[in-house]
């Protein structure tokens, strides 16, 4: 978790508890926490999963050095932070932005079928 992320929760946290623990504080840091919960799960599977890919490419009889160093750079996207955000895979930008359907595939040319 980003300095960011820990420092909203706990403020989230003082608030409740300095106003006197509201339904609508406690709802906001239940929601907060439930946001930061699936992002983490998110993560222990990703971790989870290099470990295992990890572990099988490093105890292969002809052990690959380029296999087990890309494994390893995929490991490395999970604790990177970029902009004080920990990457998480696809960033979301394709192009130069969005498009319609009829921009992004040329059209079929019109034929013209008359009986």
């Amino acid at each position: 978790m980003t300095e960011e992320e820990i420092t909203t929760i706990l403020d989230k946290a003082h608030g409740c508890v300095d106003t006197g623990c509201a339904v609508d504080d406690v709802d906001d840091l239940i929601d907060e926490l439930k946001d930061q919960q699936k992002v983490l799960s998110e993560r222990l599977e990703t971790i989870m999963n290099v470990v295992s890919h990890l572990q099988h490419a490093n105890t292969k009889e002809d052990r690959k050095t380029d296999d087990v160093r890309a494994i390893v750079k995929d490991m490395l996207r999970v604790f990177t932070t970029q902009e004080g955000k920990f990457a998480m895979g696809f960033s979301g930008d394709i192009g130069d932005g969005p498009t319609t359907a009829y921009d992004a595939l040329p059209p079929k040319p019109w034929k013209n079928v008359a009986p």
